[in-house]
């Protein structure tokens, strides 16, 4: 079970459980590299649908430790590329993801037929949160 509170995923939740435009920070050859994500959390990770060849998944493929930043909260975790979209284990999220980004996911940006357009998964391991003048160090970890 993670160390978490309902406080805080409560907060997390309001936050961060919609459509939410987060900073994501990955390393490569130790040159930091930073980007506005569109990203919804859920259960101690952030999803991301992104294309699997782009400069990021390359990154997290070398090295899956990244740090994330949105309104007042900050993080580290891991990147996982769960894969292709379409996928049958994706499902859950994939149904999620449609609903959250039902404002832009089919305006012809995204192409569902392509094997690349995968999920990204960034499970979350610590962070720092603020809330209402309360500063919560969390452990994601189970």
């Amino acid at each position: 079970m993670r160390k978490i509170s309902k406080e805080v995923e409560a907060i997390m939740l309001e936050r961060f459980g919609k459509d939410s435009i987060i900073a994501l920070a990955t390393a490569n050859d130790n040159i930091p590299y930073v980007r506005s994500v569109d990203a919804f959390y859920e259960d101690g990770a952030f999803y991301v649908l992104t294309h699997g060849l782009s400069g990021k998944m390359r990154q997290i493929e070398q090295n899956s430790t990244v740090a994330i930043s949105g309104e007042w909260f900050t993080a580290q975790g891991n990147g996982i590329n769960l894969g292709y979209f379409g996928k049958v284990e994706n499902s859950h999220i994939a149904n999620k993801m449609k609903q959250v980004f039902s404002a832009w996911i089919d305006n012809g940006h995204n192409n569902f037929d392509d094997k690349n357009t995968c999920i990204l998964c960034i499970k979350l391991t610590n962070g720092i949160l603020f809330s209402n003048g309360t500063r919560y160090d969390v452990d994601f970890t189970e």
